[in-house]
């Protein structure tokens, strides 16, 4: 223990040392040459901040996970920024596979880039306590766009977010999410084929998958790809759910925290899949099965009802078509008592951060810009006469893309350096993304008419001691949790006896204690109440 503790000092100092190494640093300029003011609103409405952001050219770095193999220069958003904002952006780029690998690396070497993305929260406060990062908040006399978003609009970011002191390290990303993303769908086509109704509950669910096996005996009727998330994603349905914190979630009928995995809703929902694996109706490699085999198994007639991201209805589709053009995947009505799907916030942290150093004004700015309405069209819709123009729905068109299959955000991402992730920081709502297809629209139309969304879970703000406590306790808990969950639907022996000495299991090893961090967070005056 006591090695181990020597060692965590060594390594803290090293970091600090390297960081604070790294704040003395900075980038280069990008030239001498002064750059001339630009007329207001020449861009579009910048939220009262002035163009260009320097007075002379200036290069800053920008490290984000992306796919695409070329954000160099030649690209339309980053031509784009530097004439509008006199910076010349150098996107450094990760593969999302090993990104937060590579950014460990860099964080240790005390190398930061000035922009970057991807730190857990609490390692991104730690850091901005050694003033590797700056706290954003205190140049909010220079950033418009962020003060009246989040310092005005918003003012339990700074609570949520920020560390004890109020100081904020990450820049948020606001409205992002479409309302609903993800739920269950199902083979409308093989529905309809054997006259099978849609469910409206849970135990028309279970007819239904009944009916299919029937005459489909082969077959698996639910499959699933999420994993061990298949727990967290049906959890909504049950009242259970929270997608940052799950296990752990917000009862608002009493107004305290639970932990999910010890609750008699999560007893039943445990029953429920249990029925289904023991009846052949959930595919046996529910907590197993790769991308791929679950794609075969949804569009081979192998499985017909599943979980997913709304874009699966036409992905699907259009992979096959050419050999099944009946194939229609449709978005289906939640399952559980409550009926309900989450809620996605309106304000996201993806942890974008802005390095301590010689550059870090002009970063902020750029941040700034992004977030404003002229930035935001700029990364998530493009430059309008140059490589789009206004359709007739309100939507963008691209002539230049007219004979690809598809224009989605990859598209452009890959094209034109649009919609990198960590990179926009507000997208417009005009932008083609959300545009919904027939389906999608009727996955929103579904669940918004009807308001069937669990409540928002707040966001608590853990100090550094709770912070420490919470991953000593977090991790073997849900760990014992979905281990236990596989055993219970997987072994015919599992029942009531099982469940309670997992319920003694987990209280031994500190449900109970991580429950009272969280619920004394609630109480304090650190935390809102809820965010919106």
């Amino acid at each position: 223990m006591m090695l181990k503790k020597r060692i965590s000092i060594v390594l803290t100092a090293t970091l600090l040392t390297s960081i604070l190494a790294a704040c003395s640093s900075g980038t280069d300029k990008g030239g001498s040459a002064a750059l001339p003011p630009q007329e207001p609103g020449q861009y579009g409405d910048t939220g009262n901040l002035a163009l260009p952001l320097v007075d002379e050219p200036t290069t800053i770095t920008y490290m984000l996970p992306s796919n695409a193999k070329d954000l160099g220069p030649g690209k339309l958003v980053v031509q784009e920024l530097e004439k509008r904002t006199g910076i010349k952006v150098n996107f450094q780029t990760y593969s999302p596979q090993t990104y937060q690998d590579k950014l460990k690396v860099i964080v240790a070497s005390g190398k930061l880039p000035d922009i970057f993305t991807g730190l857990k929260p609490a390692e991104l406060k730690k850091i901005g306590k050694q003033n590797g990062v700056v706290a954003i908040n205190k140049y909010a006399d220079q950033l418009p766009n962020f003060k009246k978003l989040y310092m005005e609009e918003n003012d339990w970011v700074l609570k949520s977010y920020g560390d004890e002191a109020g100081n904020l390290y990450t820049w948020p990303i606001y409205n992002l999410n479409r309302k609903v993303n993800h739920g269950f769908m199902f083979r409308k086509d093989i529905f309809d084929e054997l006259g099978i109704k849609e469910w409206t509950n849970t135990d028309e669910f279970y007819e239904a998958l009944k009916k299919v096996k029937a005459a489909y005996p082969d077959s698996y009727p639910y499959a699933s790809k999420s994993l061990a998330n298949i727990f967290r994603d049906w959890a909504f349905g049950w009242g259970l759910g929270n997608t940052d914190q799950y296990p752990a979630y917000y009862d608002e009928k009493d107004g305290t925290w639970k932990y999910a995995a010890v609750q008699q809703a999560h007893k039943d929902m445990l029953d429920f899949m249990k029925k289904l694996y023991n009846e052949k109706l959930l595919d046996p490699e529910f907590l197993t099965d790769t991308q791929d085999s679950w794609t075969t198994k949804m569009t081979t007639d192998k499985s017909f009802v599943t979980f997913d991201w709304i874009g699966r209805l036409d992905l699907f589709y259009n992979q096959i078509k050419e050999q099944n053009p009946d194939y229609d995947l449709r978005y289906a009505n939640p399952v559980g008592p409550t009926g309900n799907v989450r809620t996605l916030p309106e304000v996201s942290d993806f942890s974008v951060a802005v390095a301590k150093n010689k550059n870090t004004e002009v970063s902020l700015k750029l941040l700034d810009y992004l977030t404003s309405p002229s930035g935001s069209e700029l990364m998530t819709i493009g430059v309008e006469g140059v490589n789009f123009e206004w359709g007739g729905d309100g939507f963008p068109v691209y002539p230049e893309l007219k004979d690809l299959p598809l224009v989605d955000i990859t598209v452009l991402e890959d094209r034109y350096a649009m919609w990198l992730e960590g990179a926009y920081l507000r997208p417009d709502h005009r932008s083609i993304y959300y545009r919904f297809s027939e389906k999608e629209q009727e996955a929103q139309d579904k669940i918004v008419k009807e308001d069937r969304f669990e409540p928002l879970d707040p966001i608590l703000n853990f100090t550094d001691e709770e912070t420490s406590k919470l991953a000593e306790l977090q991790t073997s808990l849900q760990k014992s949790a979905e281990e236990f969950n596989a055993k219970y639907i997987l072994d015919a022996g599992y029942g009531e006896a099982q469940w309670a000495d997992f319920q003694t299991e987990l209280s031994r090893s500190g449900v109970e204690e991580l429950m009272s961090i969280y619920n004394a967070a609630q109480k304090d005056t650190r935390s809102p109440n809820r965010r919106p």
